[in-house]
């Protein structure tokens, strides 16, 4: 999982590769999507920091080719049972409520080779869109 840079700043690659990075991408990228969720393990293995709040990160797509910059304005740390519908509703993606939300999230997990239970650690990691296309550096 380790985050690849872009100009400098880490990348947000949602999803997996294809129709379903271009679907997130799409949302994030129409305004929808204000918010993603990982797994606490997945930063662990790679020995990779969790985002924070004020941190710039480049959106892209499959080609690591540069969508958008988003700021990280919130990270929560919890478990996959106490994940709220306030998140759930941030991802944008639809869910009609937050057991929908969960049986996506276990299944597209489980894609990846991650069993998710009640106590497994996730980071709800919010975001605001703040340009479309380059790169977007901090004032500074």
């Amino acid at each position: 999982m380790s985050f690849p840079t872009v100009d400098g700043l880490r990348t947000m690659e949602l999803g997996h590769p294809g129709s379903s990075r271009t679907f997130l991408n799409d949302c994030v990228l129409n305004g929808t999507k204000r918010a993603t969720a990982g797994l606490l393990s997945e930063y662990v293995d790679e020995g990779e920091p969790w985002e924070h709040v004020g941190e710039r990160m480049v959106l892209v797509d499959d080609d690591t080719q540069p969508l958008g910059t988003i700021e990280i304005t919130r990270v929560e740390e919890t478990t996959f049972a106490e994940v709220t519908w306030e998140f759930a509703a941030a991802e944008g993606e639809g869910y009609a409520d937050l057991a929908e939300w969960r049986s996506t999230h276990v299944e597209f997990w489980a894609r990846s080779g991650d069993t998710v239970t009640d106590d497994t650690p996730v980071l709800c990691i919010y975001f605001d869109l703040i340009s479309r296309g380059g790169v977007l550096h901090p004032a500074g």
